[in-house]
């Protein structure tokens, strides 16, 4: 955080690959959805660096791995509606909690933040994925992919937060593990801090542009009461 910037008042925070890995669960959905389609399995290897810029290039990246760009555009509707069902009915099986993210949520919400998931992933996985992590209880509110016309990169879900919670984006800070974080907090004018445990489309967390790395939200959350504390 910058010396002599204004109180954090609220943090908008990613889902995959910050709060939650979520890859095994890509792998079981993906995974029935190709073999509907008479495609082999993939690994969590190839799967990792296709997750954060939401399901619909997430699905033709799969398709083309095996399929010429006419054919991936020509199975693509079938293809999504197989993801679909088939995420539904995994979601959240195999996904694991990252350490520190109840400490941190709790924490966050001790120094009197208000907190928002704001995730590319569709509403209708994402908000029963936080209900049965536990996680909803913390979040005053959350936006999904399809939420809005836009999302991450562009600044436009981190600005409808800073509106709904009627604060500037110079006293919000978002926590992701992506680019996409970065670059949406960046042209909205928030703070960003990056986990180097996520996935971030497979580049280096080093790469990013943003305000620092954290170990956890833990880390987060004692990084913003330290620089909180210098500004009350």
């Amino acid at each position: 955080m910058r010396s002599g910037a204004a109180a954090i008042r609220a943090a908008i925070i990613d889902l995959d690959g910050t709060m939650l890995d979520t890859v095994p669960d890509f792998e079981l959905a993906l995974n029935g959805m190709r073999a509907e389609l008479g495609l082999a399995p993939i690994g969590q290897e190839t799967i990792t660096p296709m997750v954060g810029k939401g399901s619909e290039k997430l699905i033709r990246d799969v398709l083309s791995l095996d399929l010429p760009q006419a054919q991936v555009e020509a199975q693509y509707e079938t293809a999504m509606a197989a993801y679909q069902r088939h995420y539904l009915a995994i979601n959240g099986q195999r996904a694991t909690m990252y350490e520190g993210v109840t400490e941190g949520l709790c924490k966050l919400r001790s120094l009197g933040l208000r907190l928002a998931c704001v995730t590319n992933k569709p509403v209708a996985f994402a908000q029963p994925l936080l209900a049965q992590k536990g996680l909803t209880p913390y979040f005053d509110l959350m936006y999904g992919g399809d939420s809005l016309p836009k999302k991450k990169p562009d600044p436009l879900p981190l600005l409808q937060v800073c509106s709904d919670f009627d604060l500037p984006p110079s006293q919000v800070v978002a926590i992701g593990d992506s680019s996409n974080d970065a670059q949406a907090a960046r042209a909205a004018g928030c703070f960003v801090l990056t986990v180097p445990y996520g996935y971030n489309h497979g580049r280096p967390v080093h790469e990013i542009n943003s305000d620092g790395i954290v170990g956890t939200l833990f880390d987060a959350a004692n990084l913003i009461e330290a620089h909180n504390s210098n500004t009350n």
